[in-house]
């Protein structure tokens, strides 16, 4: 039987504003510019840029200080207003020289400048193997096969997709007429292109195809050869005895083949692959170590020249003047008026987001010190999204939102935001250490081991509890995964 029942629920509804709030908190520098951008096309109210000989005279100032930043209220999303529209408008609430002031935020004393780290230009992938392509001596239908062929291999040199796909591919969208032997043929001349391995469709061919540039006539390349084409299973299983029995070689030379083959690329194309937007790394945050002392600042594109138009300013003085207010003219005033709401909140949500990012930094490197000031990873306290939201009276939410999306320039290199937290282990001593000090326990271990003998899971578990932490074999597999390090089997060396 069914029955009906009244209950309460309380729920949290976000307006627009605060949800564009949380959006513009969570874009990275790299991305803050584009952003702008839109909201500078989208209101005409909103101007990039200062105001000339005025904007001393705006703040008093023309930089901010931390101190001033920590004066501003904490965010609370309830405190991002709504924008809507009303019937009779204040003249002065939008005319007066605050109101309409340029601004310019920074972070601890001189803002950095726009931090861009160029990386070496260089062709891509494609455009290597295109090049490659046109000194062959190809026909029309030949050409337009290495053209599908390269545009079919993945980022790191492989060609996944079926040749024969290939095939309905070139006759569906190209109405080139081939067969499989002609695209295996065109695949093949690819394949001898640079670098080498490029084009194979599984690691048994890359590993074949480079294997065979080499010279054939050695006897360890032909040994490899024959490793990797009858005995591919055995050598990722590391089945060593079964591939000295079966190709009738001895120790000496299994140990050459293994070490020849280990040395190949397994993926060819991630030595010339470039991404046409990856011109610049741009962090977020660059934190310096001056004299014992640390100095954050925010990157410059953080900090854009953003005000309110005069124009319209001029345009609402010019309406409160008039004696006579007509019924478009009151339609007018009332666009500019959200217009101007709009453009005044993101202003102030743009202010506030490098507020929230400093506040946040700040707290990351004070908890954190020890590693701040001497690049000691082992020195990283657990660290927990809870431990900063109490710290700057916000959000865990919040925090979690800045750690997610941001990057740090520091003395010892460029870490995201999220590296710096961690879960506690407790060691017999009933200290908490960070699992990050763990992890490097951990591979200090496994690079320090008798190859010839890895430490199995169980043996690293024993150890680490040896040295006083407590983890389970469970947490010592999760970790060792995390650091993209195989189980004990696939470690083993002759």
């Amino acid at each position: 039987m069914l029955k009906q029942a009244q209950k309460l629920k309380q729920t949290q509804t976000l307006s627009p504003q605060q949800i564009q709030f949380i959006k513009l908190l969570q874009v990275p520098t790299i991305e803050l510019d584009k952003r702008i951008q839109e909201e500078l096309m989208e209101n005409p109210v909103l101007e990039e840029g200062k105001e000339a000989e005025k904007e001393d005279n705006e703040f008093g100032n023309d930089e901010a200080t931390q101190d001033d930043l920590d004066s501003t209220d904490d965010f609370d999303i309830d405190d991002v207003p709504d924008i809507d529209p009303i019937d009779e408008v204040n003249i002065d609430d939008y005319v007066s020289n605050d109101d309409i002031a340029g601004y310019k935020m920074y972070g601890d004393g001189d803002v950095a400048e726009d931090k861009e780290l160029p990386i070496p230009m260089m062709d891509t992938l494609s455009d290597s193997l295109l090049s490659q392509l046109s000194f062959l001596n190809l026909d029309d239908v030949e050409q337009q096969i290495g053209e599908q062929l390269i545009g079919s291999i993945e980022a790191d040199g492989y060609i996944r997709r079926p040749l024969e796909a290939i095939v309905n591919d070139l006759a569906f969208l190209q109405n080139v007429e081939t067969d499989l032997n002609q695209v295996e043929k065109v695949l093949a001349m690819i394949q001898h292109f640079d670098p080498p391995g490029i084009g194979a469709r599984s690691l048994q061919e890359c590993l074949e195809i480079q294997l065979k540039r080499k010279d054939t006539e050695d006897n360890i390349v032909k040994i490899a050869i024959k490793m990797v084409v009858l005995c591919f299973e055995e050598f990722k299983k590391k089945h060593y005895t079964k591939i000295q029995k079966r190709l009738a070689i001895n120790d000496e030379q299994m140990k050459d083949a293994i070490d020849m083959i280990t040395h190949l690329n397994p993926k060819p194309g991630g030595t010339n692959m470039m991404v046409a937007s990856a011109q610049f790394l741009t962090p977020d945050f660059i934190v310096k170590e001056v004299n014992g002392r640390i100095n954050i600042s925010l990157n410059g594109k953080n900090a854009p020249d953003l005000r309110v138009s005069r124009q319209y300013g001029d345009m609402l003085q010019a309406f409160d003047k008039t004696p006579k207010k007509t019924k478009k003219m009151r339609e007018e005033v009332r666009f500019v008026k959200q217009k101007l709401d709009a453009a005044k909140w993101f202003i102030d949500a743009i202010k506030q987001r490098q507020d929230t990012l400093l506040r946040t930094m700040n707290a990351i490197i004070d908890y954190q010190m020890p590693f701040f000031l001497s690049g000691d990873e082992g020195k990283l306290k657990p660290m927990i999204l809870k431990d900063i939201a109490e710290i700057i009276q916000m959000d865990i939410s919040t925090v979690s939102r800045v750690a997610s999306s941001k990057v740090v320039e520091t003395d010892f290199g460029i870490y995201p935001l999220k590296y710096f937290f961690s879960e506690s282990i407790s060691t017999e001593s009933g200290e908490d250490v960070s699992s990050k000090q763990v992890k490097s326990v951990l591979k200090e271990m496994i690079d320090k081991e008798d190859k010839r003998k890895p430490l199995s899971d169980d043996k690293l578990e024993k150890l680490l509890r040896v040295k006083g932490y407590n983890i389970a074999r469970r947490t010592v597999a999760k970790y060792r995964e995390q650091m993209n390090i195989p189980v004990a089997r696939m470690r083993k060396e002759l």
